[in-house]
């Protein structure tokens, strides 16, 4: 059993699993979005087996559970989780602060190693469309200065940044408060981590 929540836009529902930073797919309605999710389980796992975090794909993708229902917004329907529930409120643990840290970093260890294993030209969309190896990355690396702000880090070299991240996120299991600098410190993982693994599978997909 898998406890989620689902954010629900006016194009665009999202599942995003609870606690399991990153696992997050959309649908055009709740049945499609869970059946994403449903169907990602195994590419996932590969994400939890990079951290050496145990994530039984079968059990986990049995049986969901809504914990929350949120409305969405432009975010949710461009295409990315935006709204925070109140489970990411919640203060975290030492041991979970360590956890969600631990599976955000997997995936950019699994982006990287995706990115620099992929064909430099991506195989283009119906229409044509669709940004190649290099312009993914660069959009990656962009998007996580946008959100290292929201934590109160401002760090210009990406290796550097990402590492004050994790730095942010683990020292939740402490006396800081990541909800005072903008996102608190488990809807952060989430995003970020949805981020580097949705583009991951992205360039996997449009690898062959």
């Amino acid at each position: 059993m898998t406890d989620v929540y689902i954010e629900e836009g006016s194009r665009r529902v999202f599942a995003c699993s609870v606690e399991w930073p990153g696992w997050c797919r959309a649908g055009k309605n709740e049945e499609a979005a869970l059946e994403a999710l449903t169907t990602s389980a195994p590419r996932y796992g590969l994400i939890a087996k990079q951290a050496g975090v145990p994530f039984d794909v079968r059990a986990a993708a049995a049986k969901f559970t809504v914990k929350e229902r949120l409305a969405g917004s432009m975010t949710t329907d461009f295409g990315a989780p935006g709204s925070i529930s109140e489970g990411d409120r919640k203060p975290l643990s030492k041991n979970d602060a360590e956890r969600q840290a631990t599976l955000l970093e997997a995936s950019w260890k699994v982006f990287d190693r995706v990115v620099k294993k992929a064909p430099t030209t991506l195989r283009k969309g119906p229409w044509g469309g669709g940004r190649d190896r290099d312009q993914i990355a660069e959009h990656v690396t962009g998007a996580e200065d946008m959100y290292a702000r929201k934590l109160g880090v401002r760090v210009k070299d990406a290796a550097e940044r990402r590492r004050a991240i994790l730095e942010v996120i683990r020292g939740e299991g402490g006396p800081n408060k990541t909800a005072e600098r903008g996102w608190p410190a488990r809807y952060a993982a989430r995003r970020i981590a949805w981020h580097a693994i949705d583009h991951t599978w992205e360039i996997e997909d449009r690898s062959t």
